[in-house]
């Protein structure tokens, strides 16, 4: 087993506001909704990236690596956090992204190529496949790579969060609140098995419910099973003698809509929604489908008059602008 959690380098502004939304409360008939700001982290435009970041980095400059390498779509918001956590460590950057280059940088994109980052590329392959072949050849150059998993989602990144549930459970308990229920987006797997991994050693009692993002692709196994697995594999570290079964993996895959990165109407209404109550902006691909969820549960009567839920707002509003003919 690795020992990220002893390298663990700061990147971030933690922690990060928890608020409570009375007007969005209203307007949903009752059910009393907080969120944890997120993309306060402060790095780049911020986003929960960072956290796990701070142990992958720590890492990778623990084994005296020169370079990182990850991958993800073109508007990949770990991407952009990862090019930044390089280049405030000093570090080269080498970014796998999927499609092609378009005539005119946006959002992400743009902010990867100000951060310095070089951009390999990658078609169809828009989840890191290029990596191992990045890698060999900044090798072949003599360069001295770490490879981040796409999302940064492994037993050292997840890391982050078993961390963020020991914040999230102080500021709780100073403000004398216990939600019924935790929200969040679920992409990778990192982020939600941290916080499965975070709430059994915190005693967490809320309900952690992730709203799958992305279908998949052909080929892959059931994603709660990743998500269990990945579970198990940081809890062998941080949290040896816990045990993990599938029903610690609460996963709604009820909003997945036309795909990955394809807004609709319940993302368009989710992020107006938010703005127009309360100020906040969600981003198009992750906060946006997450949040619509979690409006479409209590509305169905998921949560009710009396309940208190906690959205967890991953980040990404860098990935509004590029979408903008989608969202209008």
């Amino acid at each position: 087993m690795t020992h990220g959690a002893h390298h663990r380098v700061e990147l971030g502004f933690f922690p990060t506001p928890i608020s409570a939304l009375p007007r969005l409360s209203e307007a949903l008939g009752g059910t009393r909704i907080l969120i944890k700001r997120d993309d306060l982290t402060g790095l780049a435009l911020g986003g929960n990236k960072v956290r796990k970041l701070e142990y992958l980095v720590g890492e990778a400059l623990s084994l005296g690596c020169d370079c990182l390498i990850t991958g993800g779509a073109a508007q990949s918001n770990h991407c952009r956090q990862t090019a930044a956590a390089a280049a405030a460590r000093g570090l080269e950057c080498h970014l796998a992204l999927g499609g092609e280059a378009p005539a005119l940088p946006g959002g992400n994109l743009l902010l990867d190529m100000f951060l310095g980052a070089k951009i390999h590329w990658s078609g169809e392959q828009r989840k890191g496949e290029r990596i191992p072949s990045i890698e060999e050849e900044l090798r072949s150059a003599g360069k001295r790579p770490y490879v981040i998993p796409y999302g940064g989602s492994n037993e050292i990144g997840a890391l982050g969060f078993v961390e963020a549930v020991r914040e999230l459970g102080a500021q709780l308990a100073s403000m004398g609140e216990m939600p019924d229920a935790i929200v969040f987006p679920s992409s990778s797997g990192g982020t939600q098995a941290g916080l499965i991994v975070g709430a059994k050693v915190q005693g967490l009692r809320s309900a952690l419910v992730g709203i799958a993002i992305d279908k998949g692709e052909a080929g892959d196994g059931p994603f709660a099973d990743r998500v269990l697995e990945l579970a198990r594999e940081t809890g062998a570290s941080v949290a040896p003698g816990e045990r993990f079964s599938s029903g610690d993996v609460i996963l709604k895959n009820g909003y997945l809509g036309g795909g990955y990165g394809v807004v609709g109407d319940l993302e368009r209404q989710a992020i107006r929604l938010m703005a127009r109550t309360e100020g906040i902006l969600l981003d198009p691909v992750y906060t946006g489908r997450a949040f619509g969820g979690l409006v479409d549960m209590v509305k169905n009567g998921e949560y009710g008059h009396g309940q208190t839920v906690l959205f967890w707002h991953t980040g990404g509003t860098p990935a509004l602008f590029p979408y903008a003919d989608s969202l209008i």
